[in-house]
């Protein structure tokens, strides 16, 4: 039993340094990766070798998984290069499987060593993270080792031995033994080296090995599809083409096993390197022959899996992936994303309420609408962003989230100062049919171009940190409070000339000015985020 426990808790460290390995990358190169697999839909060679490459380097296939799907639910990309990038995660992982089988003993204790003084020393900077991935390494070759040793016992007793032996002949049982491995482990990778250990010992015969590790390929599948319960229907359409491909893998090479088996056998090569190796072959030959069928695939998973029809509004969250959480990256850019759509219901709004002033009553009740918009985006970027652990945030990631955070709060406040505006136009003006000076109103008109062109500029800013374009920003709100206060001159010295239209409208004005500079400080704050970063910066230098 004791043994059995060594054998688990093997399996489990090494899936928990697959775990930190792969948020330890996806926080440094996260953005990177997404920009690498975003670049990469063109071609479907590109997108396959992108998902072979993003795999090896974040040692788990399901991380991958997690960006393709990210990008399918946001719309970023179609089904079809998305299943590419997942035939060609499942290469990566195969190939990665057989580098960390590579007898690396002595460089477990040295990953895990400097990994940890590494990340320890320097926890909120990137050298931190990368540290905390030399950690990760240096526990899955640990855990490798631990396995091996702990399957050495296991494989002599007698109930283990009767098991496996009852598996010969039946290669269909000793396909879903090989699934349910994956399931148990969490990892396909266990599940393979489990699956070489077992083969060293002659317990079974080879072609029963084989056939585990092609149910070890399917068990990580089923593991997939499992786990994106819950998520949007794009995502699991992916997962579904995905598992179907390694279905049809299995349907090929299983009748043929057997015959594949005691060919292998006449060269005398052995057991555990056949598994290691066939794995790699095996998913390299499966991967690259489905890529031809990928288009009739994503057809089928959108014909099993529709699209169900919306019965709610546009304002849902379009960007707001919660399977991104794990990885605050992601997640950060996902809400940097729905914070831009954010700014675009508030230029909407100052649209609607240039048409207000000019007499259009409609506007008023599409302006409240939009503040409803606003509100829910508000509190649903607000939500996601409290789901992201703040501790494990670097320096700049930490940064990023305030930002976020303070924009969006912004972008709330300015939404009602707006509808406040358009209820004062209606009660205070068009009510009693009261209209605004013909040089009061082509004043605020002027005022409202400008607050458009700053909100534009804002959001460039919040997208982009361009310094040159924040410090644009800061005297762009110079200008415009001083043009605002010109114009409250203007106002008063119209009132002293005695014009009743301005001596009508004085109140609804006035209170018109001050709200819009009010409007101008919220969208031109951004650009202090920008100006404090770089500062700080150039103290540290």
């Amino acid at each position: 039993m004791l043994t059995l426990l060594h054998l688990l808790s093997s399996v489990a460290l090494l899936v928990w340094g697959t775990h930190i390995v792969r948020t330890g990358i996806m926080r440094v190169f996260g953005s990177d990766l997404r920009r690498i697999l975003g670049k990469s839909i063109n071609k479907k060679s590109n997108a396959f070798l992108a998902g072979v490459g993003v795999t090896a380097l974040v040692q788990s296939s399901n991380a991958t998984a997690l960006l393709v799907i990210s990008f399918v639910t946001q719309g970023l990309i179609s089904i079809t290069p998305a299943l590419v990038i997942m035939l060609g995660a499942d290469v990566g992982t195969a190939l990665m499987a057989r580098v960390l089988t590579f007898d690396l003993s002595w460089l477990s204790p040295l990953l895990i060593l400097i990994g940890v003084i590494t990340f320890l020393s320097r926890k909120k900077e990137r050298v931190g993270q990368l540290g905390r991935v030399g950690i990760g390494l240096g526990l899955i070759l640990l855990a490798l080792q631990l396995i091996v040793a702990s399957a050495e016992p296991i494989m002599h007793a007698s109930a283990v031995q009767a098991i496996f032996t009852s598996l010969s002949g039946d290669t269909i049982l000793a396909l879903l033994v090989g699934a349910l491995f994956a399931m148990v482990s969490y990892s396909s990778l266990a599940a393979v080296l489990l699956t070489a250990t077992l083969s060293a010992t002659g317990l079974m015969p080879l072609y029963i090995s084989l056939s585990i590790v092609i149910g070890s390929n399917i068990g990580s599948g089923l593991l997939a599809l499992i786990s994106s319960r819950g998520q949007s229907v794009a995502s699991r359409q992916v997962v579904l083409g995905s598992l179907f491909f390694k279905l049809i893998g299995a349907l090929i090479v299983l009748p043929w096993i057997t015959y594949l088996a005691s060919e292998i056998q006449k060269y005398g090569f052995s057991p555990a390197e056949v598994v290691i190796y066939f794995h790699v072959i095996y998913n390299l030959a499966r991967c690259i022959l489905m890529i031809p069928f990928v288009g009739i695939m994503a057809k089928l998973c959108q014909r099993l899996i529709p699209e169900l029809p919306t019965t709610g509004s546009e304002m849902a969250p379009r960007y707001l992936d919660q399977s991104a959480i794990d990885t605050p990256s992601l997640a950060i850019a996902n809400a940097v994303r729905e914070s831009l759509r954010l700014g675009d219901v508030i230029e909407q709004m100052l649209q609607r309420f240039t048409a207000l002033m000019e007499g259009n009553r409609q506007q008023k009740r599409e302006i409240s609408q939009l503040e409803e918009e606003v509100e829910l985006l508000h509190s649903s970027i607000k939500l996601y962003m409290a789901q992201i652990q703040q501790h494990d945030l670097g320096t700049e990631d930490s940064r990023r989230w305030a930002e976020i955070i303070d924009t969006a709060m912004n972008l709330q406040q300015s939404s009602a100062i707006i509808a406040r505006m358009s209820a004062e136009v209606v009660s205070k003006g068009l009510n009693h049919h009261l209209f605004l000076s013909e040089e009061g109103r082509r004043e605020l008109q002027t005022l409202l171009e400008r607050l458009q062109s700053n909100l534009n500029l804002a959001m460039s800013v919040f997208v982009s940190g361009n310094m040159e374009h924040a410090r644009k920003l800061r005297r762009a709100k110079h200008r415009f409070r001083l043009l605002n206060q010109r114009y409250s001159f203007a106002h008063v010295e119209r009132l002293h000339l005695h014009n009743m239209q301005s001596i009508e409208t004085s109140s609804l004005h006035t209170s018109l000015l001050g709200d819009m500079k009010r409007l101008n400080s919220l969208f031109c704050a951004v650009a202090y985020h920008v100006l404090e970063r770089s500062e700080s910066s150039s103290e540290q230098v």
